[in-house]
């Protein structure tokens, strides 16, 4: 009785001989192709300035978001954001949305939403948006 599966030899050569059908396929296709040379190196060349482009936003997108601490608009921001500042927690995140609109940071301090020590945690990380 012979067994039911290939020898590993033969499944490899298969695999091999599918591989080769699928590049000669895509190498016939490329070169069918209805456009001149000109044609097509300009069109390559407008793909690649604007992948390039793309490339050069995505990688300025992680730098800034590795690099900056995100800005909280105490005018704008949900309680969520809000809890994401030093020492802020639910009961001063509600205190902080009371007390809107600010015109300035300290006014959150003036207005007795936080404390002098509360601001100064989170005051390089918040922005009065208007």
């Amino acid at each position: 009785m012979q067994p039911s599966t290939s020898p590993p030899h033969r499944t490899a050569m298969r695999i091999q001989l599918v591989c080769t059908v699928l590049v000669s396929l895509t190498f016939a296709v490329a070169c069918n192709s209805n456009q001149s040379p000109d044609q097509i190196r300009q069109e390559t060349a407008k793909d690649t300035a604007t992948l390039k482009k793309d490339t050069q936003a995505v990688a300025e997108g992680i730098k800034q978001g590795l690099t900056d601490n995100k800005l909280v608009d105490i005018n704008k921001a949900s309680k969520d954001d809000l809890k994401t500042l030093p020492g802020i927690n639910d009961h001063l995140a509600d205190r902080i949305i009371a007390e809107r609109p600010y015109s300035d940071k300290y006014q959150i301090v003036t207005r007795g939403a936080l404390n002098d020590k509360q601001y100064e945690k989170v005051q390089d990380q918040i922005v009065v948006g208007h």
